[in-house]
């Protein structure tokens, strides 16, 4: 099965949404438990399947066009912010787009 190491700007946005999300009281954490998984392999580069690639693309697609989303991660505090971010941000959003790209899906 193939696999895909994440890009050094996606370990960052994974790590920085994580320091974010740490530093925050409870109260005010975004991301669910899956997006924290993911935020921890990406942030250390782990190989990911296919599959959780296509799971990254499906997450930005149903998240990119939530009402206000947009302008609710200009605040990288807010939950928006961090579980756009644990998820590698922008820089995951286009990282999962090519590779389906390139694998033809």
């Amino acid at each position: 099965m193939a696999s895909f190491r994440p890009p050094a700007d996606v370990a960052r946005a994974a790590a920085q949404a994580l320091k974010t999300r740490r530093s925050l009281p409870a109260s005010r954490r975004g991301g669910t438990a899956v997006g924290v998984r993911r935020a921890a392999q990406l942030s250390q580069r782990y190989p990911v399947s296919l599959d959780t690639i296509k799971r990254m693309a499906s997450f930005f697609a149903r998240h990119e066009k939530s009402p206000g989303s947009a302008e609710a991660r200009k605040d990288k505090t807010s939950k928006a912010a961090q579980a756009w971010g644990l998820w590698g941000g922008n820089a995951g959003r286009r990282w999962a787009a090519k590779i389906l790209r390139e694998e033809g899906l």
